[in-house]
């Protein structure tokens, strides 16, 4: 199970690769778990990348998300219509 913290870079790693502190110690843990991997372009310094498991995971994220939302609007209208 990641951390908060884990998946917080996780989804930096997504849409800021580039702003991302390379030294950051969830990166390590990221690796380790293959949701992420480092790639070196024409000699620039390593970037961040999401692997097909880290897609999937921020995927199955955003979709319980998503459905956590529409069951609470759900019982709002429930309870306060």
């Amino acid at each position: 199970m990641l951390s908060p913290h884990e998946l917080s870079t996780l989804m930096l790693v997504r849409s800021a690769p580039d702003q991302l502190d390379m030294t950051r110690i969830e990166l390590d843990t990221l690796l380790e778990c293959q949701l992420i991997s480092l790639e070196t372009r024409f000699g620039e310094r390593r970037r961040p990348t999401l692997t097909p498991a880290g897609v999937s995971l921020l995927d199955a994220a955003a979709r319980l998300t998503r459905r956590r939302g529409r069951e609470e609007a759900a019982w709002g209208e429930e309870h306060f219509a």
